[in-house]
């Protein structure tokens, strides 16, 4: 077992998370590299201060797209990590990054796919009138928020949900749910094949991976 590495953009408050648990001994594996594409992401911040080594490859340093993605592809490589983490890592990934990686990636998306890919997802479920909001966490493929979906958290929401609160509940559910996916797939009771997953009989998803919370 090699470790785990972690994608971050911007707060990295699921990086902390996932972190967090394997201190605990939840997880069994260790963060080895922190890389984001933005010299000012406080998930930087983050990783200094629980002493896990990061770097920043900036983008905007690139010309292109694909120049991009083979510079952190090949950084990534060095690691051959178990498993790599998207925590709000802002990028579309490239065909070529992502069949790389090809059951190793995995991203936590705001919303209950396929319903709301993409951005602003919470405006879109108040808009909307949803009685329901939620967290994916899914493997990564080419297509955006397209992956093979591992589990949910669904958000029961009140009538007329403040969205601050909304907010603050879907990052309760990411905080919980994510550092659990995580650590079945290290102790392969999560699997991957041709964009499939399969959980073993000891999963605490096996037979539903839809998690209810609760309204906080």
């Amino acid at each position: 077992m090699t470790g785990i590495v972690v994608l971050v953009s911007g707060n990295g408050s699921n990086l902390e998370a996932i972190a967090e648990a394997c201190y605990k001994n939840q997880i069994n594996s260790n963060i080895i590299n922190v890389i984001s594409n933005n010299p000012d992401a406080f998930g930087i911040v983050r990783a200094k201060r629980l002493n896990i080594p990061h770097i920043c490859i900036d983008h905007k340093e690139f010309s292109t797209r694909d120049d991009f993605d083979l510079s952190l592809m090949r950084h990534i490589e060095q690691f051959d990590p178990d498993l790599i983490i998207l925590a709000g890592f802002m990028r579309i990934l490239t065909k070529t990054f992502t069949r790389c990686f090809n059951g190793k990636l995995i991203n936590i998306h705001p919303s209950i796919l396929p319903k709301y890919p993409g951005l602003n997802t919470h405006e879109k479920v108040l808009l909307s009138d949803d009685k329901h909001h939620g967290v994916t966490i899914h493997y990564v493929n080419e297509v955006v928020d397209a992956g093979a979906i591992i589990a949910q958290g669904i958000l029961k929401l009140p009538d007329s949900p403040d969205e601050r609160k909304m907010i603050d509940n879907i990052h309760r559910i990411e905080h919980d749910l994510y550092p659990k996916v995580v650590s079945e797939i290290i102790d392969h009771k999560i699997k991957y094949k041709n964009e499939n997953v399969k959980f073993t009989k000891d999963s605490i998803f096996y037979e539903n991976n839809v998690v209810n919370y609760e309204w906080k």
